[in-house]
């Protein structure tokens, strides 16, 4: 199985530059609080308050449905719970599916695919890293990050369709 491979892959290249870098990449997702200040910084500015609104309504909707519903409807367990890889931080005590992490980046990041094409670029490196983190770290399994991902473009999709186009059209 796919997320079994990626485990054992992520396990296979461990080494001290990660293990002392991932924990702090992985912090920068905590919480989605990255995401929250840059949205409350973009709120400061007028030419950029729709977009921090649009942040922060994506992030709601990916909190809801992500850590409110689904998580509690799948409840699927941590890998480091059913597999004996070290975990080098605190062990995350919900379920594992989807990553919120990976949603939460992914959200923001589908709001600067739909809006701010300036910034994407960066946005998606730090996207990708949390992401790429929470697996280094064996926190998630592969479709964790993936279901994660996906659920944070569509929120941020349905943002951009039902609040952030027609407020860019005015």
């Amino acid at each position: 199985m796919i997320d079994i491979f990626v485990l054992e892959f992520m396990n296979s290249i461990s080494n001290p530059l990660f293990d002392n870098v991932m924990p702090f990449i992985t912090k920068l997702g905590d919480k989605g609080l990255i995401w929250i200040l840059l949205a409350l910084i973009m709120l400061y500015y007028k030419q950029t308050r729709t977009y921090g609104i649009a942040i922060i309504m994506a992030l709601l909707l990916t909190l809801v449905l992500g850590e409110g519903i689904i998580k509690n409807i799948v409840q699927r367990d941590r890998p480091f719970i059913k597999h004996s890889f070290d975990v080098i931080i605190n062990h995350p005590i919900s379920y594992s599916f989807p990553s919120g992490h990976t949603a939460s980046s992914f959200t923001v990041l589908g709001i600067f695919l739909f809006g701010i094409k300036k910034y994407r670029v960066s946005c998606f490196i730090l996207a990708f890293l949390i992401a790429f983190s929470r697996l280094y770290l064996g926190v998630h399994y592969f479709t964790d990050v993936l279901g994660g991902a996906a659920l944070g473009l569509v929120d941020a999709y349905l943002v951009y369709r039902l609040y952030l186009r027609k407020k860019l059209q005015t």
